[in-house]
């Protein structure tokens, strides 16, 4: 199957639809540019905010606004100023509970479950509880039928790309070590998905 085509537009629109019923607030966006100016209209001037590695990001340039603009505190900013070896436990504590942090997922259902794979479980702690404020950008190709297209999705799609950009870009190799499925958000206006008409990340 392939895991890198945009579904019809119903499909997209009974996503967000199932999204919302979750407690997640979800906005439909045509192309990038309209999902980039969208993120930049929720986050305060200002804000304490965390981006965590995303390809969905780097592609839209949202990785650099939020780092290099001035516009914001960037937390990724701070963390690679501090010494892990003697401020080890404080940079946990700061990447675990930023205020703001925004990235993408890995697979959405059209049910409105999201799921999060990662090597290290790094951002998982922020998207799961810790952050107060949460946006996902979303490319709808991401969208899948259900858990088990999900879990298909991450090993035969997501992870091969992502192993092949970890050991250019780290010269380490990747793994599906920890999975975060979001099933429901209990807290309001916690979590925003953009879902995006364009194939975007892995």
């Amino acid at each position: 199957m392939a895991f890198d085509k945009l579904p019809p537009r119903e499909t997209i629109e009974h996503t967000i639809s199932a999204l919302k019923q979750k407690g997640i607030n979800a906005v439909f966006t045509e192309r990038g540019e309209d999902a980039k100016a969208a993120v930049l209209s929720i986050i305060p001037e200002g804000a304490k905010i965390m981006n965590m590695t995303s390809m969905t990001l780097s592609a839209l340039g949202l990785d650099t606004e939020i780092n290099d603009s001035g516009r914001y505190q960037s937390v990724r900013n701070k963390l690679n100023s501090m010494d892990r070896e003697t401020q080890g436990e404080e940079m946990q504590m700061l990447g675990a509970a930023p205020p703001w942090v925004i990235g993408s997922v890995h697979a959405v259902t059209e049910a409105g479950t999201l799921m999060i794979a990662s090597r290290t479980g790094s951002q998982l702690p922020a998207y799961a509880y810790g952050a107060a404020h949460v946006i996902w950008v979303i490319g709808a190709q991401k969208i899948v039928s259900d858990l088990d297209q999900g879990f298909n999705r991450i090993y035969q799609h997501s992870y091969p790309l992502e192993a092949e950009r970890a050991l250019k870009a780290y010269g380490t190799a990747s793994g599906v070590n920890k999975i975060l499925i979001v099933n429901e958000e209990i807290t309001p206006d916690r979590i925003t998905v953009i879902l995006v008409n364009e194939v975007l990340g892995f």
